[in-house]
């Protein structure tokens, strides 16, 4: 149970950007301007894309959406950061740098 919660814990923000992507393809466009960021986003900066589009106005961002979105960009490196971290062990003795 422990493990399907993290696995849908990896996959919720891509789930929601995708979610988002096809109900209202209008503001996704107009938030993100191309589909190539928009799949970066969701392979790379998942939290950040969805918390940039969720918050995202035609005005712009405003101070406190920034915070939020820099929140995204935090939880993004750290997990990034974590699973590299805790895989440390697995690579072969040749590429380690000591």
């Amino acid at each position: 149970m422990g493990c399907l919660l993290a696995l849908f814990g990896a996959f919720f923000p891509r789930l929601a950007l995708f979610c988002i992507w096809i109900a209202r393809p209008v503001l996704f466009d107009a938030a993100l301007g191309s589909t190539f960021l928009a799949i970066l986003g969701m392979l790379f900066l998942p939290f950040t894309t969805l918390m940039y589009v969720l918050l995202w106005t035609p005005d712009g961002l405003s101070g406190t959406d920034w915070l939020f979105v820099a929140i995204g960009v935090v939880i993004d490196v750290t997990s990034t950061a974590g699973s590299a971290y805790s895989n440390r062990d697995r690579v072969p003795p040749a590429y380690r740098m000591y």
